[in-house]
């Protein structure tokens, strides 16, 4: 081909490339389930870009690909509010325990830890995208953490309040959507009221929000629950209770109590929220079960063991000392070493701390007419409080436990009002605008799953099995995820709080 002839031929590829491109695809044959809550409808969405362009019945354009639905579930992608599936992105951008469960946005930045700081992090996000969108909270153990360092065992001066408050303020300008704390972590157990308040309200000129894994979720949960609505009134911001849950014996059946008060402050102008994950056991550090932190009384021990957590019901799943211990439970131990368990827990814990390190445990802790009725509530969204390679199955399969156990078994929600909990409620619960709903102009992040089939398959005894049903998600209208494998294709972006510049 002569060079005359070669320009106008690239020319023309590059221009029937760019025609493919802008045409997008088109899904056909789909029963459309659009996040609203609204009624299962067959329509065909056209994707342009990154955004959904056209609903309806709709005729395949020139160079569009046509992907048939073959009656399946076209749903928004999933958003998980609480997520800690951060830690191992960039050993595993594809984030496969994520897509594979239909999930396409993760908010990190919880429990009051997060990167520090945010606009740098978001910079370095952007530079090394993953598969899936990303939006952060600005945490307070963390801000706590770099004011005050080793000695954080006191009420922050004033001065500290007001250097924290500088950072945050920067995080937030960074586009955080706001604060989160983990209260019954170090240091932030050992925060007042006062100065958590003082820290929400300097994120309510933003349009910020307030997230909290609360200072309880056992012995004193109401009085917790009550210094989080406390926030949200004063502080004049919207308000969320993270993976809401009630960790005791004692207060097991109390859910209505607990939901009663949070529409209490609802029906008072405050705007409180939850977030809750499918599964009666917690995953995190053995010690926040001595809030105290009283680990040589034994009389502590014996509570835990008797009210929050029975023996044979934390498994440990991190223990540096002896890590042949993991996914043994502390009656398997004390069984083991010929002690007794409230003994043995103890043991456990000097043990952990003395090679400088913190035993994780699944922890069984919860009831499940609790939990029903916490994912059941009108304003309640799904989590997964998951990591990338948990030991909790939580971590793979909560958004296809909900629809197996929920929709299809217990028939406690209809499929419309579950999709409704895992997109729109959950993207409006963390304030996105354009995430969470099939409508024109809304980003392109979608899974097509089976509803007869979608089902999660990871047990307490194998956490990692991948959930099934899952056929195809999206992206930013980029696919990541079909015929149960990652497509290697990274198109996630940080989403910032609306109208940060």
């Amino acid at each position: 081909m002569t060079r005359q002839k070669l320009i106008p031929f690239l020319w023309s590829c590059l221009l029937a490339c760019q025609q493919a491109a802008a045409a997008g695809f088109v899904v056909r044959n789909a029963v459309v389930v659009d996040g609203t809550g609204a009624a299962a409808q067959r329509v065909d969405v056209r994707i342009t870009g990154n955004r959904i362009a056209a609903i309806g019945r709709l005729s395949p354009q020139r160079g569009e690909q046509v992907i048939d639905a073959h009656g399946l579930v076209l749903a928004p992608g999933f958003i998980d509010t609480h997520s800690h599936h951060d830690g191992d992105l960039k050993a595993h951008p594809d984030a496969l325990p994520v897509v594979s469960q239909g999930v396409t946005t993760i908010v990190i930045g919880q429990d009051g830890f997060s990167d520090t700081p945010l606009a740098e992090s978001f910079r370095q996000r952007e530079a090394s995208p993953v598969a899936i969108n990303i939006a952060s909270y600005s945490g307070h153990n963390t801000l706590r953490e770099k004011v005050m360092g080793k000695d954080f065992k006191h009420a922050a001066t004033p001065a500290q309040v007001e250097a924290m408050r500088r950072l945050l303020v920067a995080d937030m300008k960074a586009g955080a959507l706001g604060l989160s704390t983990g209260l019954e972590y170090d240091p932030g157990l050992y925060s007042t009221r006062a100065e958590v308040l003082a820290l929400a309200r300097a994120v309510a000129p933003y349009g910020g929000r307030y997230i909290s894994h609360m200072r309880s979720e056992d012995r004193h949960v109401w009085e917790a629950l009550d210094e989080l609505l406390t926030i949200g009134r004063e502080a004049k911001i919207p308000v969320q209770v993270s993976h809401a849950k009630l960790a005791m014996t004692d207060w097991w059946g109390q859910a209505d109590r607990f939901l009663g008060l949070l529409d209490k402050a609802r029906a008072d102008g405050v705007e409180a929220t939850l977030d809750v994950y499918p599964y009666d056991s917690w995953h995190s550090e053995l010690i926040v079960l001595w809030p105290e932190r009283d680990f040589e009384n034994r009389a502590t021990a014996e509570f835990v063991l008797k009210h929050l957590a029975p023996a044979d019901g934390l498994r440990l799943s991190s223990f540096a000392p002896d890590p042949s211990y993991v996914g043994k439970t502390v009656a398997d131990i004390a069984r083991l070493r010929g002690t007794d368990e409230p003994a043995t827990v103890m043991a456990l814990i000097r043990e952990s701390q003395a090679a400088n390190s913190r035993a994780q445990v699944v922890s069984r802790s919860m009831d499940e007419r609790d939990i029903d009725k916490f994912v059941t509530w009108p304003n309640s969204n799904i989590c997964s409080d998951g990591s990338i390679d948990s030991l909790h199955p939580r971590g793979i399969g909560t958004f296809p436990r909900v629809l197996r156990v929920y929709v299809r078994e217990k028939k406690l929600l209809t499929l419309e009002q579950a999709v409704h909990k895992m997109t729109s409620v959950a993207a409006r619960h963390m304030g996105f605008r354009d995430r969470g709903e099939i409508r024109v102009g809304a980003a392109a992040d979608l899974v097509l799953f089976d509803p007869q089939t979608v089902a999660d398959r990871a047990t307490y005894d194998n956490p990692r099995e991948p959930s099934v049903g899952i056929e195809r998600v999206w992206v930013n209208g980029t696919t990541v995820f079909e015929d149960g494998k990652a497509t290697g294709a990274h198109p996630g972006q940080v989403l910032r709080r609306r109208g940060t510049h």
